[in-house]
Parts: C-alpha cells; sequence; structure tokens
C-alpha cells in the first residue's frame, strides 16, 4: 500500500459524538486534500458507521483499516475467538464494504498472541478475502513479540515527541522484517496546547512527560509546535503513515500544510532524542 504520510484517526468521531454531516464533510475535505488512510475500531462509538455512511461510494480514494478484540456490544468477553469473528463482519456490514485492506488486533496481551487463537482468527478472515493484510497495534513486549512472529503485515504503536520507546524497542525490528508502521498519537494528543493540564485523562499523561522533558519548539506558536512534533514522528524508520483525528473539516487542509516542509531534519530530530535520553522517566513505557 502506498499511504499517504498523514491518516485520519476515527476515534474522536465516536468518542465526541459528532453529527453525521460533520462527519461527511471532515472525511471527504480529507480526501480532498490527498488523505488516503482512514482508520478506525469496533470501539470507537458509531465511528465506524459514520465513516462507513459518510465514503463508503469513494472506496477506491482510500486505504480502510479497522480493529478487533473488546467486545463492545457483544455479550461474550474480550479476545474470544467466535467474538473476533462475528465482530469482523459486524465491522464490514457498519463500514458498508465487503473488505477492508486491513484489520489489526487491538492490543491484546503477548500471552494472547502466543496462544495464537486470534492470531488465527484474522488469517482466517484474511483467507476469506475480508482484510488484504493483518496487524497487530500495541506496544511494550506485545509489540515485539507481534513483530518476532512474522504473522503481522503491520504494527501500528505510539510514536511522538511524548511517546519514544518504540523508536528503539520496536521501529529497528519493524524495518528489518519489513513490516509497515502506523503512528499512533504522533502528535502526543498536542497535551500542550492549552498551556494547562488537559481535562481529558487520556491526554495528562503526555501532560505530565513534557512539563519534565520542557521542549524549547513548545514554547513557540502553536501551529508550529504542532508541525515539528508531527514531522518529527514522521522523521522516524519504518514509520509510513501517522494517524491524526481531529473533529473539525477545515482542520485538513492545515494538516496537509503542516508537512509541507517534510519530515524533520537530522539536527532537530536529533535534539530531541537527546533531551528524550536525558530526562525521560525509566518508566516511560508506550501509551496504548
Amino acid at each position: 500500500m502506498a499511504v499517504s504520510a498523514l491518516g485520519f484517526g476515527g476515534a474522536e468521531i465516536g468518542f465526541e459524538n459528532v453529527a453525521f454531516e460533520q462527519v461527511e464533510r471532515l472525511l471527504h475535505a480529507a480526501l480532498d486534500a490527498g488523505l488516503n488512510v482512514i482508520d478506525t475500531a469496533e470501539c470507537y462509538p458509531g465511528s465506524e458507521d459514520l465513516i462507513g455512511r459518510a465514503v463508503s461510494g469513494r472506496r477506491g480514494d482510500y486505504f480502510l483499516f479497522t480493529k478487533c478484540g473488546h467486545a463492545s456490544g457483544f455479550d461474550r468477553p474480550d479476545w474470544d475467538p467466535r467474538m473476533l469473528e462475528m465482530q469482523i463482519d459486524r465491522s464490514l456490514e457498519r463500514l458498508r464494504v465487503d473488505g477492508v485492506d486491513l484489520v489489526q488486533l487491538h492490543s491484546c496481551s503477548r500471552a494472547l498472541l502466543e496462544a495464537g487463537e486470534v492470531v488465527s482468527v484474522l488469517e482466517r478472515a484474511r483467507d476469506a478475502g475480508k482484510t488484504r493484510f493483518i496487524g497487530y497495534s500495541g506496544d511494550g513486549d506485545a509489540a515485539v513479540y507481534a513483530l518476532e512472529s512474522g504473522v503481522f503485515d503491520t504494527l501500528q504503536t505510539s510514536v511522538s515527541i511524548a511517546d519514544q520507546e518504540a523508536i528503539e524497542l520496536t521501529l529497528p525490528l519493524a524495518a528489518q522484517r519489513r513490516v509497515g508502521v502506523i503512528a499512533k498519537r504522533p502528535i502526543a494528543n498536542a497535551a500542550w496546547k492549552t498551556g494547562a493540564r488537559p481535562a481529558n485523562p487520556y491526554h495528562q499523561e503526555y501532560w505530565r512527560r513534557l512539563e519534565t522533558l520542557q521542549y524549547d519548539f513548545l514554547r513557540q506558536d502553536l501551529e508550529h509546535s504542532i508541525s515539528t512534533a508531527l514531522r518529527f514522528t514522521l522523521a522516524q524508520p519504518a514509520v509510513a503513515t501517522a494517524i491524526v483525528g481531529t473533529t473539525r473539516p477545515e482542520r485538513w487542509a492545515a494538516n496537509a500544510r503542516l508537512l509541507e516542509a517534510g519530515p524533520l531534519g537530522a539536527p532537530e530530530t536529533q535534539a530531541i532524542r537527546c533531551r528524550w535520553r536525558a530526562a525521560a522517566g525509566s518508566d516511560w513505557a508506550g501509551q496504548t
């Protein structure tokens, strides 16, 4: 897949209960701006359905990724193999397609990967034509195992100015194994943007880390700091696309402009890496 540097992440439109008309404008604006990756999941409320309603008619214009694993409405435990099979079928119905380009296991444990049943479900889905490729979405030791297994085509993992564990732990192995890397949370949820601790608990760990890291560029205007953060993520070897979520239709043209200069240059990238090595806590693991 020849993916665009920026991909659309479908979590926000689900969790923030965005109206269909707004999602329709947003996704068409993104596709018109050159984006060709849409990533969603079974547990982003309403996201798959909104995406299917909005852009299934433009299916040839984008690569479509989803994830499976959390019960999300099924009366079965997370990671139950039969539930996963039903979930993949439900995702196709919601997305209004016969098949997706990528189905990913949504951050299951290493133990589940080693047991093999959940992986077999994805392999059967691929064999049945429900997905072209299979992937693992996660971090840490489970992501290492996923790469070492040789089973997966892609790894979706956290990479950002506030989350750099993967740069040494998994990205070199992904490059060696020729596994495509999808960077999630690539701008660290812009946790610094208001200058105050974010209200959303999901963003607060990155706020705490950035308070310690004290990058100079975060003191500059917001557009410059977001551009620097995003270009840092895209400068990492093996990263093929960075998934960014938004609820604002006008944001995609602006995002495209942020990348006009290309990935961050080596001196700036190394300065950020050096600051991480000097200040990062030993327990700063990749965040799901």
